[in-house]
């Protein structure tokens, strides 16, 4: 008897890790002015159209970054989640295409300074979550803390958004470096943004690899290279994603090519294909500190 009820047991956490199976893509830039959360945000968009159920965490916390440049209103965040005041479906708000983003808790409180029962509380929140989701975006903040390097670190796909500024590439390498030394991630996906041509993105990357294959053991993909438009800035004064106000404009065509190949990219095996096991792995990053 013991043994039927082990296995209904086994079966229900199965089927609950099956309604989660879920691909997470963490969008980092060494700097901040590369676009990255406009990258974010559009891929996001990009990917709603395909049909997949689409989440952007905003983790570039106390910016809040992806309510402000859609003009959307926030009423509550998630520190409000881990106050215990609400759930995290609570918090959830609606953008273009059906995206659902996940505020930060702007201003004060960072989830950098997250004490361990709240890190419990964080996973408790995503596990008891009832919205379903293909694909969680996570929308890092520029540069290299611990929360950029945990979020990264725990992500199945790390997307790099670079320019063609000596800075953009020395911090990216920068970013790349301390992940693949300290936190065994050796495989990127490179984003050229704002370049004048296809050329120029392919030799920006080839800049980066030069620099990488000499001194890092990586594998980096030039997965997608989006042309400056004088269309983005456009958007951005209405509050708009550019994909939403010029689908068929070089940026957006960029993006949508992205997106095509991103839903292709293989899901992870069970165990690390579900949002806990992904928070999990946030927390035991610095388990010694408590710090995410």
């Amino acid at each position: 008897m013991h043994n039927h009820d082990n296995f209904d047991d086994q079966a229900n956490g199965l089927r609950r890790m099956n309604k989660q199976m879920v691909k997470v893509i963490s969008i980092s830039g060494g700097k901040g002015g590369v676009g990255k959360t406009n990258v974010s945000l559009n891929l996001a968009m990009a990917l709603a159209q395909l049909g997949k159920s689409v989440m952007v965490l905003d983790a570039d916390l106390g910016l809040a970054n992806c309510d402000v440049m859609l003009g959307l209103r926030v009423e509550k965040n998630l520190s409000h989640v881990l106050s215990g005041e609400v759930s995290l479906d609570d918090i959830i708000i609606e953008g273009p295409f059906g995206i659902k983003i996940i505020p930060a808790s702007s201003g004060s409180q960072s989830m950098t300074e997250l004490a361990p029962a709240e890190h419990a509380g964080l996973i408790r929140a995503f596990g008891e979550m009832q919205t379903a989701v293909d694909v969680l975006l996570v929308d890092t903040a520029a540069g290299i803390s611990d929360m950029v390097l945990s979020f990264s670190r725990a992500s199945q796909d790390v997307l790099v958004v670079v320019c063609d500024e000596p800075s953009s590439i020395t911090d990216a390498y920068a970013l790349m470096k301390i992940l693949s030394r300290d936190h065994g991630v050796d495989r990127f996906k490179i984003v050229a943004n704002m370049v004048r041509s296809v050329k120029e993105g392919q030799e920006l990357f080839a800049k980066l690899t030069r620099v990488t294959d000499r001194f890092l053991d990586v594998n980096l993909e030039l997965v997608a290279t989006i042309p400056y438009d004088e269309n983005v800035r456009k958007a951005a004064r209405k509050q708009k994603a550019f994909i939403d106000v010029f689908p068929k404009t070089a940026a957006s065509m960029a993006i949508k090519s992205l997106a095509l190949k991103a839903a292709k990219w293989p899901l992870p095996d069970m165990a690390s294909g579900h949002l806990e096991f992904f928070l999990e792995q946030l927390i035991d990053a610095h388990p010694e500190r408590g710090v995410l």
